[in-house]
């Protein structure tokens, strides 16, 4: 297995539901760095205990980026070597990450990535609409600039991958056939899982098919290109 260096960030890539979806070498690095830099240390103690990796663990998380961000650099910069994990999936992602592989280029400390689970690409290439070409939009904005958002993207040609919570997501597709026209859709629910779930159809069946039960689950949504 290779060395762990120093004062290098490790963007570790984790298991999106299966805990067998983990590589070797991010189970190696998450054991021999010095420190994990994790989105919630609750939910990825399961992850850490099932693997046996005791590794120390810090929050680094959307409400305290900006403060953890300078002490990690401080600590890179000393010479500790840092993996940095999100709750599922790849870091940076429609997660925490971004500011602080920033402020690690800006202060030319060396960033390596270790590849893995996202469910994005789960997601998108099960889906059976059109992979060589498309456009990850994550979570759509809220509030303001939501609408912005929906009517830029009216004219996209590509595949449209989005992500989206149960509690909105009957919303969201209400809003994307309103904007967008029926298009062909693909709902990627509970990936990985046991009840692991792709509907394929149309916008509006879609929208009907989310009226008759409740649905639990992270989301993945791919929808047709114009």
């Amino acid at each position: 297995m290779e060395t762990i260096e120093k004062g290098t960030l490790y963007l570790v890539s984790t298991p999106i539901g299966n805990l067998a979806d983990i590589s070797y070498r991010a189970v190696h690095i998450l054991k021999n760095v010095d420190l994990i830099a994790a989105e919630d240390t609750r939910t990825s103690g399961v992850l850490l205990r099932h693997y046996e990796i005791k590794t120390h663990m810090t929050s680094y998380h959307s409400y305290n980026l900006k403060k953890e961000t300078v002490k990690l650099v401080q600590k890179l910069s000393e010479g500790l070597s840092v993996a940095l994990i999100s709750d599922a999936g790849t870091p940076c992602l429609s997660d925490p990450g971004f500011n602080l592989v920033e402020a690690c280029v800006a202060n030319a400390i060396p960033v390596v990535p270790i590849p893995g689970a996202s469910a994005l690409l789960a997601g998108l290439t099960a889906s059976g609409l059109p992979v060589h070409r498309f456009v990850y939009e994550g979570f759509l904005p809220q509030k303001k600039g939501r609408k912005t958002r929906l009517t830029f993207l009216t004219e996209e040609k590509r595949t449209i991958v989005l992500y989206e919570s149960p509690h909105r997501i009957e919303k969201t597709v209400r809003e994307l056939l309103e904007y967008w026209g029926d298009r062909n859709v693909v709902m990627a629910r509970e990936l990985t899982k046991k009840f692991e779930e792709f509907y394929r159809g149309t916008l509006s069946s879609l929208l009907e098919h989310l009226q008759v039960g409740k649905v639990k689950g992270e989301i993945v949504l791919i929808v047709a290109g114009k």
